[in-house]
Parts: C-alpha cells; structure tokens; sequence
C-alpha cells in the first residue's frame, strides 16, 4: 500500500490555518475548503493514525460502504482521536456538507447515546457516538482525485474531488432509530425529536393528497420491503421506473415531490445540491417517478421511491426502534443512476 507522509504540525500552526479558512469567503466549490481541512487533519496524526486515515484511491476500500453497528470498520474513529483532532475531522466534514446536513449528521451519531439509554450499560461499545470513521482516500490535492468518508452506525457519506471541485457525493445514506423520540431521555436530544422529519411528513402529505386514481397509480405494492436495495454494494442496478409520473400529478403535488427532493439534494453545500436539482429539472417531469409501498400513515410499515434519470432516492421505515415502537426506525438514501463513487456503471 503507498503510504503519504505528512510532517506534524504544532497546534498553534494549524489553528492558523484553520483560522484563515474560516475566515476565507465560501468558495463556489466546497472542494478546496474540503483539501484545506483534510490537508490539517491528517498533518496533526501520528504515523499510526495515518495507516487508518489514508488509504489508496483505487484501493477496494473507498467503495466497501455500510451503515450497520459494524465492530470496526475503514478509517479512523473519533474515539481514537484527540479533541483537536476531532475537530479538525468533523471541519472536513461540514465544508463537505450543507448546514442541513451536517446538523442531521451531529444528530444521528448523538443519536447513539439514546439506544445506549434504552440498551442498557452493555451496549457502551456498541452504541457509542464517537465511533464514527473518517477516511481520505489519495493526497488532497487541487488536480488530482482523492476521496474522503464520514461513516457509522446509521451515516455513510462519501465524496470525491478532482481539478477542485466534488465530482461525487454518492451514496448519501443517513437513517434514525428512533425515527421519533418517544420518551423522555438524557441528554441534548429530547422526546419529540425527529431527525428526518421533512423525508416523512413531505412524503405522507404528498401520498394522501392525491386523487385515488392517482395514488393506486404510485402505490406498487401493498407491503413496504424490509430494507432499501443494493446495500453496501458500490452500484446500484438502473431498473425501470415504477410508481406515477410526475408529469401527470396536479401542480401541488408536483410542487410537493419536488420539495421532497430538495429536502435529500439540501444534504450537501448549496453548489452541488443546485447542480443535482438542475440536472433534475432539465430531464422535466415525464422523467421523475414517485412510488410508494406498504402503509400511507405512520408506525405501520411504509417505503418509498423517487427514481429520476441522475437519481434515486429511497426511504424505508419498518423496523421497531429500541422501545418496540412500530416502524419507528428509517434508512434513506440517495443513489446516482450514473455511477456512485465516481466510477460510471458500465
């Protein structure tokens, strides 16, 4: 494996530069403050730490995703980093990611402490919100390509960049247990709290406000499937598009399908959700399908589907959360029918 050494750096010089970044005006690409923060991070481990965070590029590594409580997994975890160090990983990660996202990244790994809660003392190191890995996959580099991923229990995202700009950002899978908080729990997250809200209420509102022509036009079956397709597997399969079209909705429900998508393309910075949702709107209408399995209220099993020509977005919410509750506990993610990873199917 080619190792990359970077020299380490005192503190005062990488709150230097982390400093001036801050202060720099956001650049249209988040891909050189995306180099700017990985370049720091790794310059502040040591050579051990450095065997875990940087890998090859084409190594098999950068395409093996998950999202299950695996024990471990590729990169370096947060537990076994210093705060410093923390700090500097999860700056890559928001410059890698909107507002929006990296607000719901923060929740679902607190989220840990909340099953740990329900679990009891014996899930400490399974349940855990510093056991997320990051990973940076060839040199950051303005002109070359290299890759880096954030992934856990419930969270994998995954980006590359080349000649400075994201050229990847798939797959983008985030997941909740619970979907809602039911209970009162310790902690900064309280009953009530609902992490991806937006991904089920836009998508009930829009289900149960069709005409019924329409709505058995988008229902494709009538039980949800257990899980998303093509877990952890580095493509997905194009299949054909099932559910209604788009085209043929009213104009409100068409508005809310829309804003659905938005909600999942609003995951990452502002640049590469408007080329995602201008690549959306350009393909028109007759392009995009919405289909719905399983019930059409909360807690009773449910799964949907936007299958567009760039993309498919899936969500499947059927598996109790730690409390028992029914369908309480959501996996969605967003696909590129072009090829994730930056690796076109062929």
């Amino acid at each position: 494996m080619k190792t990359y050494r970077y020299p380490l750096v005192g503190s005062f010089a990488v709150a230097c530069l982390v400093g001036l970044v801050a202060a720099m005006q956001t650049a249209e690409s988040p891909a050189p403050q995306m180099q700017t923060y990985a370049d720091a991070w790794l310059a502040m481990l040591d050579e051990s730490q450095l065997e875990k965070a940087l890998l090859e590029f084409d190594g098999p590594e950068r395409t093996d995703w998950n999202f299950i409580p695996l024990p471990t997994r590729k990169g370096l975890p947060l537990m076994e980093m210093t705060v410093p160090q923390q700090t500097a990983a999860r700056r890559t990660l928001r410059a890698a990611l909107s507002e929006a996202g990296y607000e719901k990244a923060g929740k679902i790994m607190l989220l840990e402490n909340v099953l740990r809660h329900f679990e009891g003392p014996d899930s400490h190191e399974r349940r855990n919100p510093e056991k997320y890995y990051v990973t940076v996959y060839g040199k950051p580099s303005a002109t070359e390509r290299w890759g880096f991923s954030f992934e856990g229990h419930h969270l994998s995202l995954n980006f590359v960049c080349r000649d400075g700009k994201v050229v990847a950002s798939t797959p983008q899978f985030l997941a909740t247990n619970p979907a809602e908080i039911k209970s009162d729990v310790p902690g900064t997250l309280g009953k009530g709290t609902r992490v991806l809200r937006l991904e089920e209420e836009i998508a009930f509102d829009l289900i149960n406000g069709l005409q019924d022509d329409l709505k058995n036009r988008a229902m494709i079956a009538d039980k949800a499937p257990a899980e998303i397709r093509f877990v952890g597997q580095p493509h997905i399969t194009v299949t054909e598009p099932e559910g209604l079209v788009m085209a043929d909705m009213d104009q409100a429900s068409a508005g809310k399908l829309m804003r659905l998508i938005e909600v999942y393309a609003a995951v990452v910075p502002d640049e590469i959700a408007k080329q995602r949702l201008t690549a959306i709107r350009q393909a028109g209408p007759s392009a995009v399908h919405f289909a719905w399995a399983g019930a059409t209220e909360p807690h009773v099993g449910h799964y949907y589907r936007i299958h567009g020509e760039s993309f498919v977005i899936e969500l499947v919410n059927t598996q109790p959360d730690a409390e028992g509750t029914p369908a309480n506990h959501i996996h969605a993610v967003w696909r590129d029918t072009k090829g994730d990873f930056d690796l076109p199917i062929e």
